[in-house]
């Protein structure tokens, strides 16, 4: 080994990058899911969706996911401002793309490779 070798190994700058690098790959494999499911009151397809859509969050993004339940009766105003037409829609803001699910989510794996999770 020549010396140029040695000291890049051990150079301090060296060691700052890499942990740099390490520390961006971590944050990657923790990446947190940011989900809205638009739900109407105590409706049959809802109930079922919150239902579903927690287990699938628990099974597969346990402790990388938030889930934010919005009923539209209770809050009428978001319906404009997110064009929700239809519910259940959830909505996954993050990671992006957005995406975008209407309609039955019983199907768990159509629900997983719709979102891409």
């Amino acid at each position: 080994m020549n010396n140029f070798d040695k000291n890049k190994d051990n150079s301090p700058e060296f060691l700052e990058d890499s942990q740099v690098s390490f520390d961006s790959l971590e944050k990657l494999e923790v990446e947190t899911y940011v989900f809205r499911l638009y739900i109407a009151h105590n409706n049959f397809k809802s109930i079922q969706a919150v239902k579903n859509i927690k287990s699938l969050c628990e099974e597969y993004l346990k402790g990388r996911y938030e889930l934010e339940i919005i009923d539209i009766y209770d809050n009428p105003e978001r319906l404009e401002k997110e064009q929700i037409f239809a519910v259940p829609t959830l909505i996954k803001e993050l990671p992006p793309p957005l995406q975008r699910l209407i309609g039955d989510m019983t199907d768990k794996e159509k629900v997983k490779n719709c979102l891409s999770i």
